[in-house]
């Protein structure tokens, strides 16, 4: 139970009780995402059970759930739209007002959790045997940036920066090579990151507390820029970055969001001139996650080596430190065993 950054508890409560058209899943293993440790976006919601990259074994079904059997594993997305809305109709899953509204209950960070019947209906995905419990964990971060990805065009060919190594960075990484990527140059303040980035396909790495990420691009695009920069270290510095090293009518990928009262200034002279395109891109939807399971399961994209931390969810309270702090890890998992 998240009271705060520092203050997460073990609680005892009642088994989630399913309706006839829900599943109870026990929880096998639950990656902390970059969203968990966001103490402005979660504490005004406290206390509430977090975890939304979970995978694990059905243990009871309701009566009308068809398709899916007691013992199936699982890994069930904490979001889905309702396909009927505006936004549904026109693509924009993730700014659907049931999105944002559907979620597991009480969450992933727990022995068990429901599965409400929208999500089972829509993105409760079945996880074959040869695929991990760890593994799964990574459906839904590898969603969210090959919904990025999507949404920014990447296209055969393409020089991309990425400004941050954590898990997602890393994620991109792969992703871009697997996409055509010509070139990904990868920044970060940490060696080990860069050292992991450079094995997942990086072609140039940078770490930003000794080099200019702007002048490692200049001179490895023959002084032009990037064609898409992807920022996923939610500070100014690096959206400051992010835009310094795009091409001329070049993308700059919003994918880490900084706190409300954290504004970056930005000309709209040189928006106009250089014909810079921002693209947001939050979360990621039923599409992807279908996408990012099959990348998985053909080991098209390994990432194994993002998993450095494990924690027993009776310690969850060190999984979230080890996470806070960050220099000596990447993916850190919450696990039920």
């Amino acid at each position: 139970m998240y009271y705060s950054q520092g203050d997460i508890r073990i609680e005892e409560v009642d088994k989630p009780r399913i309706e006839e058209d829900e599943i109870l899943v026990q929880m096998k293993a639950c990656g902390l995402c970059g969203s968990d440790l966001m103490d402005w976006y979660l504490e005004p919601k406290a206390p509430l059970v977090l975890g939304h990259e979970p995978a694990g074994v059905i243990v009871d079904k309701g009566k009308k759930v068809k398709g899916f059997e007691i013992g199936d594993r699982v890994f069930a997305h904490h979001h889905v739209a309702c396909m009927t809305c505006h936004y549904c109709l026109n693509g924009d899953y993730t700014l659907c007002k049931e999105f944002h509204e559907t979620h597991l209950k009480p969450g992933g960070f727990a022995e068990f959790f429901a599965v409400p019947s929208p999500n089972l209906r829509l993105d409760t995905l079945k996880i074959p045997d040869t695929m991990s419990f760890e593994q799964a964990t990574l459906i839904e971060p590898v969603g969210c940036c090959v919904r990025a990805l999507t949404k920014c065009r990447t296209k055969v060919g393409d020089s991309v920066a990425i400004v941050g190594a954590g898990p997602t960075g890393l994620i991109h990484t792969s992703l871009a090579k697997i996409y055509g990527a010509s070139q990904v140059i990868v920044s970060d303040l940490i060696d080990f990151r860069l050292e992991l980035a450079k094995s997942l396909g990086a072609d140039v790495v940078v770490n930003s507390g000794k080099e200019s990420m702007m002048d490692a691009v200049k001179r490895e695009t023959d002084g032009r820029g990037v064609d898409l920069a992807i920022v996923t270290a939610p500070n100014l510095n690096a959206y400051r970055t992010g835009v310094d090293v795009c091409r001329k009518g070049g993308k700059l990928c919003v994918f880490a969001p900084t706190s409300p009262k954290v504004l970056f200034q930005l000309s709209l002279k040189e928006m106009f001139f250089s014909e810079l395109q921002l693209i947001p891109s939050y979360s990621t939807s039923h599409v992807e996650t279908r996408v990012a399971l099959e990348l998985l399961c053909s080991r098209k994209i390994c990432l194994d080596r993002l998993i450095t931390h494990r924690f027993r969810l009776e310690d969850a309270s060190r999984a979230f430190q080890t996470a806070l702090a960050g220099k000596n890890s990447l993916k850190v998992l919450v696990l039920n065993e």
